[in-house]
């Protein structure tokens, strides 16, 4: 007995240490970066106060919620807003138009950026490659509400793309009263609208690459497509991963804005997404109970899936998120 307690007091002992070693290195560190510790309060705020706290209004999920009762007041209904939703003929509509338009931004959104900084890097003239960054960066500056706008106005009888589409015999219409054209036209505004942007953080990664891998590719007899497959991809495909993992992690996340600035009645088929069924069914209809359930389905999918994509990056490659 005596023995034993020895030896728990002496782990106990080698805790403590270990916890006043800890908390000595940090009150060190503070002090030597006070300012930094300074600056980053406003982000932490920000993410205690717009992320972290309303996690305690998720609890509506599960009650009957009432304005005039409050969260703790409303009563106890379980599960029964979920079983609703699964059990309603809007919930495989929404989840299939969810998934198809995230799996074609994958597809088609997702490489244009990476497309596009492999194209820059090989431009020599530097006031060719500085025209179309700035080309390529400005539509990210516009408001999205202008934008919709101006794909309403493309989209009409008498706009722009019908005119093109015209050159080639085709009928015009209003494309957006489409719902097979919905997709293609969403997807393809996005693409123009990000692809410049996206190419900053792939532009950035190609700067870290060492200058001397191209010389001995060169040496070797590599000419320009050998080097960028060979030395080019493999410098920047820890940061191709760690953006696919997000993109992944997010596929269930469709932004509302855009859709509801676009859609209709007759295009609900293709275009109503999860985050617009939140929206009319919390915002317009009131119902924060049932809005809530569904949000909360699409944040435990969205987490489920980047577990599962870092997973399996980590045991494909070496590069995760931890």
């Amino acid at each position: 007995m005596r023995r034993s307690a020895t030896v728990i007091g002496g782990k106990s002992g080698i805790g403590t240490s270990r916890f006043q070693e800890t908390a000595v290195l940090l009150r060190r560190d503070f002090k030597k970066n006070k300012m930094l510790y300074l600056l980053s309060l406003s982000g932490v705020a920000y993410y205690l106060v717009f992320k972290y706290i309303p996690m305690y209004g998720a609890l509506i999920a599960f009650k009957e919620f009432s304005p005039t009762k409050g969260i703790l007041g409303s009563p106890w209904v379980g599960f029964k807003h979920f079983m609703n939703f699964f059990e309603s003929h809007y919930f495989w509509r929404i989840l299939r138009n969810t998934v198809m338009i995230n799996v074609y931004e994958l597809i088609f959104a997702f490489p244009a950026p990476i497309i596009l900084a492999l194209l820059l890097n090989e431009v020599r003239k530097t006031m060719f490659k500085r025209m179309v960054q700035t080309v390529t960066y400005l539509p990210h500056f516009v408001s999205l509400v202008v934008i919709c706008g101006m794909l309403v106005d493309f989209s009409s009888k008498d706009g722009l793309l019908n005119s093109i589409l015209g050159w080639f015999g085709a009928e015009p219409q209003n494309l957006l009263l489409n719902p097979d054209l919905f997709r293609t036209i969403y997807i393809g505004s996005g693409i123009w609208q990000g692809i410049g942007w996206g190419s900053i953080i792939y532009l950035a990664a190609l700067t870290a690459i060492d200058p001397q891998l191209y010389d001995a590719a060169t040496v070797d007899g590599a000419n320009r497509w050998k080097q960028m497959v060979h030395v080019t991809l493999p410098g920047i495909m820890p940061t191709i991963v760690i953006l696919l993992i997000l993109q992944i992690g997010g596929m269930m996340n469709v932004g509302f804005e855009k859709i509801i600035l676009l859609y209709n009645a007759q295009t609900y088929e293709t275009a109503d997404v999860i985050s617009s069924f939140v929206y009319r069914r919390g915002i317009l209809e009131a119902n924060y109970s049932h809005s809530t359930a569904v949000g909360l389905f699409n944040a435990v999918i969205n987490f489920a899936l980047l577990i599962l994509a870092n997973r399996i990056s980590r045991k494909v490659s070496e590069t995760s998120l931890w």
